[in-house]
């Protein structure tokens, strides 16, 4: 596991809040929190959808970008989610992190200061050259698109091949 260093600024409104971290030792993400006031926590209604502060700036490094991703617990429990999942923080960005968060549950669901509502994933980004070209190269799979590779349920999919 490769490592370097995050540069992060802690806003006014993430006074008290612990800087984001990872949970275990082999975890991808570090968990974002809410900087929501104590006295002013976020009801979701089911359908609804709420930018969620985080209380920090953060210096992406040159060549990586963040990216901003759901948690399974709250997904799973309440059927809350990041609305743009994933999200982008990119490299020469330097405003707060925000999160869309959107409650697809039947309950509402109620986001409390320090409550952690996402993962921020640091990961590295390649940049292109666009070179235009009258065909492509050749492949198996070649033009065949969405559902081509099968179900996994033991059939073929269009244009797949069973073994």
């Amino acid at each position: 596991m490769s490592r370097t260093t995050l540069e992060v600024m802690r806003l006014a409104h993430g006074a008290g809040l612990p800087l984001p971290c990872y949970q275990s030792q082999g975890a991808a993400g570090l968990d974002l929190l809410a900087a929501v006031a104590a006295d002013a926590p976020i009801a979701l209604a089911p359908g609804a959808r709420a930018l969620i502060p985080t209380g920090i700036a953060i210096a992406v490094p040159a060549g990586a970008e963040g990216q901003i991703r759901p948690r399974s617990g709250l997904a799973l429990r309440h059927g809350v989610t990041v609305l743009n999942s994933p999200g982008t923080i990119d490299a020469d960005y330097r405003g707060e992190i925000q999160v869309i968060l959107i409650n697809l549950g039947a309950d509402s669901f109620t986001i409390i200061r320090g409550m952690r509502v996402a993962q921020l994933i640091i990961a590295p980004v390649l940049h292109v050259v666009m070179r235009e070209r009258v065909n492509l190269d050749e492949t198996t799979r070649g033009v065949a698109g969405l559902g081509s590779t099968g179900t996994g349920e033991g059939g073929t999919g269009e244009g797949g091949t069973k073994s």
